[in-house]
Order: C-alpha cells, then sequence, then structure tokens
C-alpha cells in the first residue's frame, strides 16, 4: 500500500528539469504459523534512470524516522538564526 510519495523537482546546471520522488510502501503485519510478524515499509526512491525499494522492519523504520526529524528540527534551527543575524545586521 502507498502511504505517501514526495516528488521533488530541479533544474540542473543545463537548465533542463528533473523529477524524482521519495515514496513510502507498507505491507501491514501478519501472522505466522500462529505468531505476529512484523509488518514491512518500504522506502521508494525514483528518478528517470530507475528506482530502488529499502525495506525496513517498523523499528528501523522509527529509527530513521526520529533521525530525519532531529537532522531537520536542527536545520530549521540554524535558518532561523542565519534570519536572525542578517535582520539584526539592517
Amino acid at each position: 500500500m502507498i502511504e505517501e510519495e514526495l516528488i521533488h523537482w530541479f533544474v540542473d546546471e543545463k537548465e533542463k528539469k528533473h523529477r524524482s520522488a521519495l515514496r513510502i510502501e507498507s505491507i501491514p503485519p501478519t501472522l505466522n504459523k500462529g505468531y505476529p510478524r512484523d509488518g514491512i515499509i518500504t522506502l521508494r526512491i525514483m528518478n528517470g534512470i530507475g528506482a530502488i525499494g529499502f525495506k525496513c522492519s517498523p523499528d528501523e523504520a522509527l529509527k530513521l524516522s526520529t533521525q530525519l526529524l532531529t537532522v531537520a528540527k536542527e536545520q530549521l534551527q540554524k535558518k532561523r538564526r542565519l534570519w536572525n543575524e542578517r535582520d539584526e545586521t539592517r
């Protein structure tokens, strides 16, 4: 099941437009011989050349998402500091 797809457009140095996408796919947990089994989360990266999928467990996906959240917050905080420094010098 496709959960989300993030599309990113960019222009290269030759002014040519390119599209890349990150798709989050999931397969729900199941019972296997009476025992619960983890679901599977797939991160699929696609561009004009091809696609690759990275399958992970829910634990691995949670670790990855936590790290992404931490890095994103740090980047936003650094950008805010740059804006504040810029505004103070004017």
